[in-house]
């Protein structure tokens, strides 16, 4: 009996295996790995790769410029509608991608809630590079925040204690102590939203289109190129789903570290015991 649910459970876990192994095995097996530097090279990858690379980067000086101290607050202070707040926060989290475009678009569009003020400032957002960067942010933000509460969080608050104690005023406290504890999951946080933010397909098209050298990222080129050139939607591929691998390795290595130097260790002796 034992042996057969044993059995069962195996087999369970070799289809699931088998289900999700296969089409990224067809990616690797569809176009000859030789081709596909070549393929990479095609200028429309190029000028895709720049955008992604280019807005990404912005989005993420961002999210980290502003949601580390965002989640720090929400980490140490408790106040009446803070789980609102983090509720509010994690939305985006399981929201339509085509929802959160259009939400986007509603709020900074011709005619949205802000898009009248900002276009009588001459500021338009939407089909711009800056329409990508806020549907980066929009989606990948969370991904952060969340794990960035949980960090501070973490943080012993006696050290914050003590470091008021010596002194320290409250923005030393936090870029000294606070900050150095939860860098690893701070890190970690990051690695998960610069994935998301990569990977972001929904909200880009219906916020900001699919302008060559402009608002084009590199997962809506692949939708763009399945019809007119295949070998390059699957170059563009297995280019992301090696970067995905490499996110999702340091992703593990990171909180593998992190759960590390957090863990209890055993007291040491007593000076004051017998040998």
């Amino acid at each position: 009996m034992r042996a057969g649910f044993t059995a069962l459970l195996a087999l369970c876990l070799g289809v699931v295996l088998a289900f999700l192994a296969i089409p990224i095995v067809a990616l690797f097996t569809e176009v000859p790995l030789g081709d596909v530097p070549g393929l990479l090279r095609d200028p429309v990858v190029q000028d895709t790769l720049k955008v992604t690379l280019r807005t990404n980067a912005i989005a993420n000086v961002l999210i980290l410029a502003v949601g580390t101290p965002a989640a720090y607050f929400l980490a140490t202070r408790h106040f009446k509608g803070r789980a609102l707040v983090i509720t509010l926060i994690e939305l985006p989290l399981v929201l339509p991608p085509a929802v959160a475009g259009i939400g986007l678009l509603a709020a900074f569009g011709a005619g949205g809630l802000f898009g009248g003020a900002l276009q009588d400032q001459g500021i338009i957002l939407p089909f711009t590079e800056w329409a990508v960067v806020l549907a980066v942010i929009f989606v990948a933000s969370p991904f952060y925040l969340r794990q960035a509460i949980s960090a501070f969080e973490s943080v012993d608050p006696t050290l914050h204690d003590a470091a008021r104690t010596l002194g320290a005023s409250p923005a030393r406290t936090f870029l000294r102590v606070a900050l150095p504890l939860a860098a690893s999951g701070l890190v970690a946080g990051w690695v998960l939203a610069f994935a998301r933010g990569i990977g972001e397909f929904g909200a880009t098209i219906v916020f900001a289109g699919n302008v060559r050298g402009e608002t084009g990222t590199l997962t809506l080129t692949i939708y763009e190129q399945l019809e007119a050139n295949f070998d390059v939607a699957l170059s563009i591929g297995i280019l992301l789903v090696v970067l995905s691998a490499v996110i999702l390795l340091s992703y593990k290595l990171l909180s593998w570290r992190r759960s590390s130097s957090t863990s209890p260790t055993p007291f040491a002796r007593s000076s004051s015991a017998p040998a």
